[in-house]
């Protein structure tokens, strides 16, 4: 997949932009985490529809407003469950895979950026 722009900061719309990544990556790793869990618990789950949604305010990427924060920000993953569990048993599952969900967890500590000059290869 190739990354580029999103259309409100510039971009054509043609490439996939880092946040549309974000959204898959975290909803892949949530949809594997909670098939995962709902196994352990014993939960049965017929079929699952799973949705990402996030904000996004292309003024504080692009630095127009200082106030306004960079990236996306309040991710919600909705899973729509063909399963005769109880409220309790899905509260349970949701929390467990929200727990144990691999990227969720990692966005909760911004990563590091290094840059540096490149070595001379010559």
């Amino acid at each position: 997949m190739r990354a580029g722009l999103h259309s409100a900061t510039g971009g054509d719309g043609s490439d996939a932009c880092s946040g549309d990544m974000l959204l898959e990556a975290v909803l892949a790793c949530a949809g594997v985490t909670l098939r995962s869990v709902a196994t352990v618990m014993g939960v049965r789950v017929g079929s699952a529809a799973l949705t990402a949604t996030g904000s996004f305010d292309a003024c504080g990427t692009l630095g127009l407003d200082r106030d306004v924060p960079v990236g996306v920000g309040e991710i919600t993953i909705r899973a729509d469950l063909d399963t005769d569990a109880d409220d309790a048993t899905l509260q349970r599952l949701g929390a467990l895979a929200e727990r144990y969900c691999v990227v969720g967890q990692s966005l909760r500590v911004p990563p590091a950026i290094v840059v540096r000059r490149a070595r001379d290869q010559s």
